[in-house]
Formats: structure tokens, sequence, C-alpha cells
């Protein structure tokens, strides 16, 4: 990368921090102290609002460089991706949104804990939400580490090493001093700019072809080296019978993981009533539907301007796919239009991975103070502006914890990261959730029992699956205690997870409460007593 490069995608980060740093000291002038003022900002927004914070807590850098890469290096089955985040919407929006917002408050553990005992299933939901939040928390820090270096041209250690732990110390300055409102309108921010970013790029994309989109896909396949194949199923995933269900298995986590996942479901309280929770989830999939749409141009586009193995020499996974056709629209190298277009690729995918960064931090520090904090503590009369406080000094600690673990974990493969952490959320969380609203018999034994019955599998087979040891590309290639054959859990630990929950249900001596699940399904359905 060239100088004028570089210096272009500073004065953009620059920008962009310092616009970021802006809103949160706004926000840090109002009163913070409440709980429902720090974890739900009020509960203010309105639906459009919240639409664009959902999406912009959602397209993460996996989505903006990861899936465009993917596509570029493996054509139809790259967009698995693309076509499984998508989907996971419809789950959201049909049997989530609406009774989530209803029966809880700030929490998942909020609507479990609303018909059961609350000390073990705030217990079990918190530790659950904890772990897929670090779990997604350390892949976006290792991603900001890599890539953002790789844009600014510094591949030493140093360089990855300062940009971790300038995005941690930035992510918990947004948390501890903003809070909820500051996090949501630096997702709006981001949104708007990586919703700019890829309209701008695809629509260059289509002027190159003059709108021939069976000629950008024709031209793709030729500089492929596979030919037609590379616009047919099968190339990654159409090996052997492992590869199939590997395809499968990702397509369930990443299906059923969004509904499962703590920082989506802790904006549905930002909003003032459930019809409004509704709308900002069809905002959100107008949005990210968009958006996916597009990165699959962009990934054939990737393919087709630079070609495979262009994008595999400058990274082998394909991250740097997005910013290399960005360059080559711009003009190519050296040239003014390049230069601004790649700073602009380079400004946005460091704007999303602060602001994922800032709500998955957000939401595990709700977990860890209202949840796990909560249910520990002795009852002390302390109410909610002590609860804050630990918020806040959660947010610390998991910034500090991240930046560690990133700064530990730079050098490796963090794809499997993303996956696990929705493997996780679709073993553990969802199943507790959809029993928790629509089975009247569900008790706190099946509660307990679903949760660690998917979240203790999920982590158990990604230790012993190839993604950590066993071949050249593991997380460690010189040792093999490899057993499980599948890169993703998610076809295994998924139904675990129901069984589990059926199980302890049914061998379970407690009385379900009639009364506490009938008023709970009120609410759910209603939102007559809903917060």
């Amino acid at each position: 990368m060239t100088a004028d490069h570089q210096t272009s995608a500073l004065l953009l980060f620059s920008a962009f921090v310092a616009v970021t740093l802006g809103i949160t000291t706004w926000v840090s002038r109002h009163r913070q102290g409440s709980a429902e003022e720090f974890y739900a900002g009020g509960r203010l927004f309105s639906p459009m609002e919240n639409g664009f914070a959902i999406a912009g807590d959602y397209m993460s850098a996996a989505s903006f460089l990861g899936i465009s890469g993917l596509i570029a290096l493996v054509g139809y089955d790259g967009m698995l991706y693309s076509v499984g985040f998508l989907v996971a919407w419809l789950v959201v929006l049909f049997l989530v949104a609406e009774l989530v917002r209803n029966c809880g408050r700030f929490t998942l553990a909020d609507v479990v804990a609303a018909r059961m005992r609350e000390r073990p299933v705030r217990i079990a939901a918190g530790t659950s939400s904890v772990t897929v939040s670090v779990l997604y928390l350390v892949a976006q820090m290792v991603g900001a580490g890599s890539l953002v270096a790789l844009l600014l041209g510094g591949t030493g250690e140093a360089a990855r090493a300062w940009t971790v732990i300038g995005v941690g110390a930035l992510m918990v300055i947004y948390v501890s001093l903003g809070g909820m409102r500051a996090t949501t309108w630096i997702q709006i921010v981001k949104a708007v700019l990586l919703l700019g970013g890829t309209v701008a790029l695809t629509v260059l994309v289509l002027l190159r072809f003059h709108g021939d989109i069976n000629r950008l896909l024709h031209t793709a396949a030729e500089r492929s080296g596979h030919g037609e194949a590379f616009l047919a199923p099968g190339l990654a995933y159409g090996g052997d019978w492992t590869a199939r269900l590997d395809f499968i298995s990702l397509g369930l986590a990443l299906v059923l993981g969004t509904a499962g996942l703590p920082h989506i479901l802790s904006r549905f309280y930002t909003v003032p009533t459930a019809r409004a929770a509704r709308r900002s989830v069809v905002w959100a999939i107008g949005l990210i539907g968009g958006f996916y749409l597009m990165t699959i141009v962009l990934g054939f586009g990737a393919a087709a301007l630079i070609g495979p193995d262009a994008v595999r020499a400058s990274d082998r996974s394909g991250n740097t796919a997005v910013p290399l056709l960005a360059l080559d629209l711009g003009g190519g190298a050296g040239s003014t239009g390049g230069t601004v277009l790649f700073a602009v690729v380079a400004a946005v995918a460091f704007a999303t991975i602060l602001a994922v960064v800032a709500g998955i931090t957000l939401a595990s520090s709700a977990s860890v103070a209202h949840d796990l904090y909560a249910s520990l503590r002795r009852r002390s009369g302390r109410g909610p502006r002590s609860e804050v406080a630990v918020a806040r000094i959660a947010a610390v600690g998991i910034g500090l914890l991240a930046i560690a673990l990133g700064l530990l974990a730079r050098d490796l493969n963090v794809a499997f990261l993303v996956g696990l952490a929705f493997a996780v959320a679709a073993s553990a969380n969802l199943p507790v959730l959809l029993y928790s609203l629509f089975w009247r018999g569900f008790t706190t034994r099946g509660a307990v029992w679903a949760v660690y019955g998917g979240l203790v599998p999920a982590v158990v087979l990604v230790l012993l699956s190839p993604v950590v040891s066993g071949s050249p590309a593991s997380l460690f290639p010189g040792a093999d205690f490899q057993v499980f054959p599948l890169r993703n859990p998610g076809l295994v630990s998924i139904p675990l997870g129901f069984a589990a929950g059926w199980l302890g249900t049914v061998t379970s001596t407690e009385v379900p409460d009639e009364a506490r699940h009938a008023e709970a399904e009120v609410r759910s359905l209603t939102g007559a007593g809903a917060v």
C-alpha cells in the first residue's frame, strides 16, 4: 500500500473516531445512572433508528470483507453466509422480536426467569451469553489487529498489537461512558457509512460491466480457473460426506444462531413497545437484505476484475478482496480515485469493527452485572445504580480480556470463532428461549439443562475438531487430538441443546407454575404488564 493510501485512510479513521468520541461525550452528559438508561437507552429510540442500529450491530467486518472474499475465492458456495445470515432474520421476526420485548427488561435471562426460579436460570443464561459475546468479541479484535494493520501497510507484530489495544481502549470508552445511547448512535453512523460505501462499490462494479449481470458472472467463472463449476454448488462443500455435513452444520448455526445472540436480543429493549420492536426488525431486514445482495455482487466483481489468485496472494482467506476491488475500480494503484476509494473502504472496515465490538461489550457487561452479579451478590438492598457501576467495571474487565485474547490469538485463523459464537448461541440460548416462550410445562431444571446441554457440547466438539488440531490449517498444526470430524458443531450441539431441555423437564419433580406461565404468556402476546 502506498503512502497516499495510508495517509488518506488514517485521516478518515481519525475523522470517524473523532465523531464517535464526540457522540459519546455528548451522551455522557445526560443522566446515565439508571439501569434503564444505561442498558436500554431509556427505551426512546424509534423503529427506524433501532432498525439502523440493529443493522449496524449485525453487519460486521466478517460480513463486509469476509463474505465477499469467500465468494471471490469459491464462488457459489461462498454465498451460504449471505443467505444464512439473511434467512436468520425471518426466525427473529416471526418467533422472537415481539415476545422478547414484552417478556424481558434488559437481557435474555429476563425472559426465562419470568416463570422460573431466578438464581439458577440467570447464572446459566448469563454464563452462556458472556461466552458467546467473548467468542464474538475476540474474533472482531483479532480481525481488527490483522485487517487494519494490513490496510495501513503495517503487517509487523507491533502494528497489530497497537491496533488491538487501540480498538479495545475505544470500545471501553464508548460503553463505560455512553452506555446504550452512545452505542446505538455509533451503530447508526456506522450502518450509514457501510451501506453508502457498499452501494458506491456495487454501482461501480455494475457500471464496469454495463449492468450486464450475466457477463459479470461468466467473467468471474473464466478468471476463477474452475469454469462453470465456480457458479454451481459444490466447490467448497461438495467433496465427501464430511464436507456436506459441515455445510448443513454451518447453515444451521447461521440461520438459528442470530435469534440467540445477546447483543442482538438486547436491541429489542431500546424501543418503547413490542410493535416498535417488530417494525425495527422489518427495517433491519430491508437494510441487511440489501447489503447481503450487494456483497454477492462485490464478491463476483472481485473474482472477475482482480481474480482469485491475486486475492489469495494478498490474503489467503480473501479478507482483502474488497479493498483490492476498490483500488481497481478507482483507477488502480497510484491513481487519485483508487487512493480515495481504498481509504474509504479502510475507514468503513475500521468503523465496522469499532461499532460491533461496542455493541458486544455492552451486551456482555449487562449479562455480568444484571444476571451474574445480581444473582450471586448477597441481598444488601443496593439498587440499580450499584448494578450500573458493576456493568461499567465489567465493560473495562471484558475489554482488557478481549485485548489480551486478541493479542494472544493474533496469528491464528479466527473465522471459526464467529461460526462457534453462532453455534453456541443456537445450541444454548435458542432452545431455552423457545421453550420458555412456547412450552407450558417447561421447568427450571429444563432451562438449566438446555443451556449447559448446548453450551458444553458446542465448546468441547470444537476443541476436538480439525479446527484446533490434526491438519496444517489447524490452530495447533503440530498437535493431533482431533476426534470430531466437522469444523462446526451445530449439527450435533443444537439438537443436544433442545434434547437436554426436554430431558431436564420430563425428569424434573418441579410442578410448573401455571399462574406464572399464564402471566408470561399474556404479557408476551399482548404486552400487558410489559416494562
